[in-house]
């Protein structure tokens, strides 16, 4: 078992004893502060009402997401964090 396949398994059984759905999850990413990966990020939460929070860091080399979205199920969660695992760079907290 690879580490990305332990991270969705230990946060599915995380989130099926801890969560009632549906609910407002909080993402959290950090991605490299290039126009390219962060406009890719915004199209995958451009739905639904997403509020985003961004703050760069202070070398301006990276910059954080906090992502708050209404999901429904545990695997809506786990998708999202599939679907942007392509963006290079990122990494998911």
């Amino acid at each position: 078992m690879d580490n990305q396949e332990e991270f969705y398994q230990k946060l599915r059984q995380t989130l099926v004893e801890s969560t009632t759905f549906p609910t407002t999850y909080i993402y959290k990413f950090i991605v490299p502060n290039e126009e390219s990966g962060i406009n890719q990020l915004m199209e995958f939460f451009d739905y639904q009402g997403a509020v985003i929070i961004s703050k760069d860091s202070k070398t301006n080399k990276y910059k954080s997401f906090t992502i708050n979205v209404l999901t429904n199920s545990v695997d809506e969660i786990i998708q999202k964090y599939i679907e942007v695992s392509v963006i290079e760079g990122i990494i998911s907290l």
